[in-house]
């Protein structure tokens, strides 16, 4: 599984406009269920969101990677949200969130989201990149800059 397989075009919100983690989470429950039209966004929402009771996804960093596995799909997934000015999300640096990245599994797998955790995180973990992802307002820009880093860090 190739990172740039998991996100399309239009899973990508490079806009992002949630002012709180419930409306981040909603988002994101939007842009994963596109193309998934036995998939409600309120189910993804509420799986993103009971992952996220456990413990928060704000890695630092301003970077949060909430995920979740639920029956009904098939493979792994991802979408991707930006925010100009930040949410708080309870991230474990407690500065302001503004890369969300939302991964969303098959309930029966129990490695391959593991995978795309680390994978993302490997990515966003370079300042330079981060930065780039956050001056692109097109998402097809977003997904060459994604690509162009998986490849060269192998992910």
């Amino acid at each position: 599984m190739r990172l740039i397989e998991l996100v399309a075009a239009d899973r990508i919100d490079t806009g992002l406009r949630a002012t709180d983690k419930h409306e981040v989470l909603e988002v994101l429950g939007g842009l994963l269920a596109r193309g998934m039209p036995d998939v409600s966004a309120a189910t993804i929402t509420k799986v993103l969101a009971d992952r996220e009771a456990l413990a928060s996804t704000g890695v630092g960093d301003e970077v949060a990677i909430p995920h979740g596995r639920m029956g009904g799909i098939d493979r792994v997934i991802a979408a991707l949200a930006f925010s100009a000015k930040g949410v708080d999300f309870d991230a474990i640096d407690r500065q302001r969130v503004r890369i969300f990245v939302g991964i969303l599994a098959p309930e029966k797998d129990n490695t391959a989201h593991l995978k795309a955790l680390a994978r993302f995180s490997r990515i966003l973990r370079d300042a330079r990149v981060r930065a780039q992802l956050l001056s692109e307002r097109d998402p097809a820009r977003v997904l060459a800059i994604l690509e162009s880093e998986a490849t060269a860090s192998g992910c």
